[in-house]
C-alpha cells in the first residue's frame, strides 16, 4: 500500500507541476495579448489565469503537507514504557528549611515526610 501511496504522490506532483509550467507559459502569452488589445475581457481572462495558476501552486503545497502527515503517521514515535514521576508535596518554605539545614534532615521517601535528627 506504501508504494501505491508513493507513486500517486509523484504523479499528482508531477501533474501539478507541469500545470504550473503550462500556467506560466499561458501567462506570458495572455500578458502579450492584454497589452496589444488593451480590452478589457484581455485583462479579465489574464486576471482570471493569474488566480488558476496561485491555486495550483497552493495545492501542490497542500499535497507536500498531506504527504508529510501520511508519512509521520507510519512512524509512530517510540513510547516510553516506565516513566517515574517525582513530586514534593512540602512548601517552598519546608524546601528553603531543609536547604539550610542540609546536614540535620533526612528525606524519608517511602512515608512522604520530612523527618529531622534533633527530634
Amino acid at each position: 500500500m506504501s508504494d501505491e501511496i508513493d507513486n500517486d504522490y509523484k504523479y499528482s506532483k508531477e501533474t501539478l507541476y507541469n500545470l504550473i509550467e503550462k500556467g506560466k507559459d499561458a501567462l506570458e502569452d495572455m500578458i502579450d495579448v492584454a497589452r496589444s488589445s488593451e480590452h478589457p475581457r484581455a485583462y479579465e481572462v489574464l486576471s482570471g489565469l493569474i488566480k488558476n495558476v496561485a491555486d495550483v501552486n497552493d495545492k501542490l503545497q497542500d499535497l507536500n503537507t498531506k504527504q508529510k502527515k501520511l508519512t509521520q503517521e507510519d512512524e509512530t514515535p517510540a513510547q516510553i514504557e516506565n516513566q517515574q514521576n517525582n513530586y514534593y508535596l512540602g512548601s517552598t518554605a519546608d524546601i528553603q528549611k531543609m536547604l539550610k539545614q542540609e546536614d540535620d534532615v533526612i528525606l524519608d521517601v517511602s512515608s512522604e515526610r520530612i523527618i529531622s535528627r534533633e527530634s
